[in-house]
């Protein structure tokens, strides 16, 4: 049935891996950031992004997998790349009003925060074991998470702002 719904197990992984990656996207773009100011906005969406890769470990695995290959398959999906825009945009428009409204400073890549984001989201999950046994502390813990998360929001919009204090 692989072979006659997907074409293969190489086509059936790359639609479980936009299924995954479009998941993401269709929740962080139900945000309604257009209403809230800038920073509230931000941290909606960093909030969102964290609590998401928090909630499906599946899809820390699938992209350290991929990762891994290279993003073997993750090139051969035409639908990934049309996901993701959407999501830079709007982080566009929310720097763009931030800086209008003099809150946010000038220069700053819609896409390099989102990777930044994302990095604080992911990188202690996905080196969660490693990271727990070499400083013999559980990172995957709830409370080390949330002095985590507060950590990453200080610094997230300590970057973002003109004035940071």
């Amino acid at each position: 049935m692989i072979y006659h719904y997907f074409g293969g197990k190489d086509r059936l992984y790359v639609a479980v891996l936009e299924h995954v990656l479009g998941e993401l996207r269709q929740e962080e773009l139900k945000l309604d950031v257009d209403h809230v100011a800038p920073i509230e906005g931000m941290l909606q969406l960093f909030d969102f992004t964290y609590e998401h890769f928090g909630k499906h470990p599946e899809l820390i695995h699938i992209l350290s997998g991929e990762n891994l290959l290279r993003a073997r398959f993750l090139k051969k999906s035409s639908k990934t790349p049309v996901v993701a825009s959407p999501l830079i945009s709007l982080i566009g428009q929310l720097l763009n009003k931030g800086k209008h409204s003099g809150i946010f400073r000038s220069g700053i890549d819609p896409l390099q925060l989102y990777v930044t984001m994302v990095g604080f989201a992911y990188f202690h999950r996905s080196n969660a074991h490693t990271l727990s046994v070499i400083f013999e502390s559980d990172i995957l813990k709830s409370d080390w998470q949330a002095e985590h998360k507060r950590y990453a929001q200080e610094m997230m919009l300590g970057f973002l702002r003109k004035d940071p204090t």
